[in-house]
């Protein structure tokens, strides 16, 4: 894959590039995003790092702070660096149609994901998409591949990233993740990962956890929780995972409310059960979804589910069971 970063850094030498993450990012994604940044700089590229939202979790900004990663958000004044539509964007992380991601006003012309793609894009350039267990795996193979040497805070972030999207290899695992654990590890701070990993759930969460594990529904090893009050997008992926881990659930679907609609977060432990394929099929017809076997997200505008009925934790128990069900009849 050496020649991947050469035929990138070709691509967009000479442009003002943006790195994009999808929306509300997480440790993967930033992680992505800095590496990668960091990679293009070595070879002359200047960039910067954007999305959209806010980073909620006070682990994953901790990691931001003291790392030095700048992002660039819509949260920011970004005056002194208006992008404009000639202006060249890579997402990592994400693809362009996924739904949670904008679509800026730059040229998306280069894409770096480890998702499965559901919305075809003619406009890429460039596109390396491979199903392993998180996009850090991706930008780490790019080190190994060209020889280029990578700081240890840069290291340290693609393996955090690693182990956060794996759920400590625990879900996704490909060889090829296991061959960039064994290339980051020795080049990481990773006194500074364990204390990022003892943190994954917030104090002031507490009480708000306690009340969304109240409210699980199970239907044959399914389970669903609706969180009925505001919450972060990290704290609905920490719900779901968590319930996974229940002795009678082998799929969660986790949501909750968001202007216009609904947010999802998906997880599945059966191989037959692609989480990313569920959600996709089960939110076709109100919303979008996609994402890996074990982990997917979505959201379902709010009028399309009340059209079917007013009763929207009925509907959207009925539309990922019926989606469920078709899996299981195939």
């Amino acid at each position: 894959m050496a020649e991947n970063i050469h035929n990138l850094v070709d691509l967009v030498r000479g442009h003002r590039v943006f790195i994009q993450t999808h929306n509300f990012p997480d440790q993967d994604a930033i992680a992505s995003a800095f590496g990668l940044q960091y990679l293009l700089q070595q070879f002359g590229v200047p960039s910067t790092i954007c999305h959209h939202g806010p980073v909620e979790r006070a682990v994953t900004a901790n990691m931001v702070s003291e790392l030095g990663i700048e992002m660039l958000s819509d949260e920011n004044d970004s005056a002194n660096t208006p992008m404009c539509k000639n202006d060249y964007i890579i997402t990592v992380d994400s693809q362009k149609g996924s739904g949670n991601i904008d679509d800026l006003i730059g040229c998306e012309v280069a894409c770096i994901d480890h998702h499965p793609t559901f919305v075809e894009v003619d406009d890429y350039k460039y596109k390396d998409v491979r199903i392993v267990g998180s996009c850090s795996t991706i930008i780490a193979d790019y080190y190994r591949e060209c020889g280029v040497e990578m700081s240890e805070g840069v290291a340290t972030a693609l393996l955090y990233g690693l182990k956060c999207d794996t759920r400590n290899f625990t879900r996704g695992v490909t060889r090829l993740d296991v061959e960039m654990y064994n290339y980051l590890f020795p080049k990481s701070n990773n006194q500074l990962i364990r204390r990022y990993q003892a943190a994954e759930i917030e104090y002031s969460e507490l009480n708000a956890f306690s009340d969304s594990l109240r409210n699980i529904e199970i239907y044959d090893e399914v389970g669903f929780a609706f969180l009925d009050f505001p919450c972060k997008e990290g704290f609905i992926a920490t719900v779901s995972d968590f319930i996974l881990d229940i002795d009678l659930v082998k799929f969660v679907v986790v949501y909750t409310r968001r202007p216009h609609g609904f947010k999802f977060s998906v997880r599945s432990e059966l191989d037959e059960f692609d989480a990313g394929a569920i959600v996709s099929e089960a939110l076709k017809d109100v919303g979008l979804g996609g994402g890996h076997k074990a982990m997917a997200g979505g959201f379902a505008e709010e009028e399309k589910v009340l059209e079917k009925s007013i009763d929207f934790k009925q509907v959207i128990q009925n539309l990922f069971l019926d989606a469920i069900s078709k899996k299981k009849a195939k």
